[in-house]
């Protein structure tokens, strides 16, 4: 063979082809986590605290609670319709960019929000610029990115702290939040937490890179975004996984919007409804590491049906129990174990179903369902409370949703759809 040849062979055998995938370059573990953690803590912490606020905003502009319950609704929606269009953006061009002006946007939206004095006002600054920003450096490209960028033995635990990193958030953010509302006033304590958003900033730079040098499954060419897509809406699995996340936002939206608003119904103290949210937020930490250990152990399915479980259970206790501060307080930390323990099992499943090359947009297509619900969540919950002025028929709804989840989990199969037809 001339040299000429045998250099052209070689050179073709080094290249990647198109049915292959050029190995993944892994960065320190502590470095993704501290980036992805921080990020979703910051982006988290501020969006799940906004319910301290809602009084205050009612108070100042006169529109009423079911107006603006709209505002905070339509930014869960959004936050939701944005993650899977950031995440096929980022699974092409780049994780770093799209977190980058997802910070930026977070804090805009958070610093005019006090400016705001229609409801149309609330909606373009809490549901379309935050809630947006939030998205775009949201779960769905943060947990994409760090499946990208660690080991496959270290990916349930990796996004079980990620997971965490937003809990953290929400248990930091809340007493911060309560402390400036006190010391400055709430209109100045909203824009504080806008400023610290912009320390998310750095972790665009250690989560660059994207995912196009990955294939969908091992040994299989990559596929179009509509290819994709297609796959996974074709997938009763992966339907049966959203219908039940669906219910998870329900839930998550109804307690982050409106927990403040049940303690002051119970006739408590604002205090507990601010170290309620930290309550939430400390013990999610300990439900998102336990279910990112638990993930590699278990069937994330049955997981999955026991959080929900657990949460019909606790929410039907509560109900029963007289409401003490104790119990409210109790309550909460049960809540705050279950509050996003769904996410590693959900994005560990999605994971499974199709590889890591379209992560960030078909978990993305999974928020957006959870949204959906959080969208409901948050709207009803104000439209409830404003015509009887209680909020026992959002929690005897949300009883039925989460039996209904635990139930339509059972039936996913967790084997990736090629390996089913490979084995039949």
């Amino acid at each position: 063979m001339p040299p000429e040849s045998s250099a052209a062979a070689a050179s073709s055998a080094a290249m990647p082809t198109a049915n292959s995938a050029a190995p993944p370059a892994y960065r320190a573990l502590w470095l993704v986590l501290l980036a992805a953690a921080g990020a979703f803590a910051l982006t988290m912490g501020v969006r799940q605290t906004m319910g301290l606020f809602l009084s205050s905003v009612n108070t100042s502009t006169g529109l009423g609670i079911g107006s603006i319950s709209l505002a905070f609704a339509f930014g869960q929606l959004w936050w939701g319709l944005t993650q899977p269009f950031a995440g096929a953006v980022a699974d092409r061009i780049g994780t770093g960019r799209v977190i980058f002006i997802g910070a930026l946007l977070v804090a805009l939206g958070t610093i005019i929000t006090p400016l705001m004095s229609t409801t149309a006002g609330l909606i373009f600054a809490i549901g379309v610029l935050a809630a947006g920003g939030a998205g775009m450096a949201g779960p769905s490209v943060l947990m994409a990115a760090t499946t990208r960028l660690v080991p496959p033995e270290r990916r349930g635990l990796a996004v079980g702290v990620v997971n965490a990193g937003g809990s953290f958030g929400q248990f930091a953010m809340a007493p911060i939040a309560v402390t400036l509302i006190a010391a400055t006033g709430w209109a100045n304590a909203m824009q504080w937490l806008g400023l610290l958003v912009l320390l998310a900033l750095p972790a665009a730079f250690a989560l660059r890179g994207n995912s196009v040098h990955l294939a969908s499954v091992p040994g299989a060419a990559r596929l179009t975004a509509k290819e994709a897509v297609a796959q996974a809406l074709a997938n009763p699995s992966f339907r049966l996984l959203s219908l039940g996340f669906f219910v998870c936002g329900f839930h998550v939206a109804f307690l982050a919007t409106h927990l403040p608003g049940v303690v002051a119904a119970c006739g408590l103290s604002p205090e507990i409804g601010a170290w309620s949210l930290s309550m939430i937020g400390l013990f999610n930490i300990v439900g998102s590491l336990a279910m990112g250990w638990a993930v590699s152990r278990w069937r994330m399915k049955s997981l999955l049906a026991l959080v929900y479980a657990t949460r019909a259970v606790a929410v039907l206790v509560f109900l029963l129990a007289p409401k003490t501060p104790a119990v409210m307080l109790v309550f909460a930390a049960v809540m705050g174990i279950t509050f996003l323990s769904t996410v590693p099992p959900t994005a560990g499943l999605v994971a499974k179903f199709f590889g890591p090359a379209n992560m960030a947009m078909l978990f993305g297509i999974v928020m957006l369902a959870h949204q959906m619900g959080g969208f409901l969540g948050a709207w009803l919950g104000g439209r409830v409370f404003q015509a009887t002025g209680s909020y026992d028929w959002v929690w005897y709804i949300d009883i039925v949703l989460a039996a209904g989840a635990a139930l339509v989990n059972l039936p996913i199969r967790e084997q990736a759809p090629r390996a089913r037809a490979a084995t039949a």
